[in-house]
């Protein structure tokens, strides 16, 4: 069965997954700086293959930002439309909620701990 939600818990939603996934990729940001640090540092092979298998991964949770805002930008442009198709009465209006979005971020910031956690036990052997 499909809960409902309104509008603007489905907006508000979508403004707070947004503003984490930037956070996340800032926290990207930051730890591609201390991995280049380490690179630096660093010219044992062992070192350079943990370096690049974090590279690959940095890159790859950055594509995956760029999947779950597109994602959820497609979601709020549903929105929009349903409010601009008729605004009458649109603060009591609800939508299917977004269960899929939601477990995409909760699955993308599980992992991205993890990996970060990975990356701090790293880092702090080789800083």
């Amino acid at each position: 069965m499909n809960k409902q939600e309104s509008i603007y818990e489905l907006h508000a939603d979508h403004k707070e997954w947004t503003s984490k996934l930037d956070f996340y990729r800032d926290d990207i940001k930051i730890l591609t700086h201390r991995l280049e640090e380490i690179a630096s540092k660093n010219n044992a092979q062992e070192v350079l293959a943990e370096v690049e298998k974090f590279q690959n991964q940095f890159i790859i949770q950055n594509n995956n930002i760029d999947q779950i805002k597109h994602i959820i930008t497609l979601d709020e442009d549903k929105i929009n439309k349903s409010i601009n198709d008729n605004p009458i009465a649109a603060d009591h209006r609800t939508m299917g909620n977004h269960e899929g979005e939601r477990d995409l971020v909760e699955t993308f910031e599980k992992n991205f701990n993890t990996l970060r956690s990975e990356f701090n036990v790293f880092s702090a052997k080789w800083m």
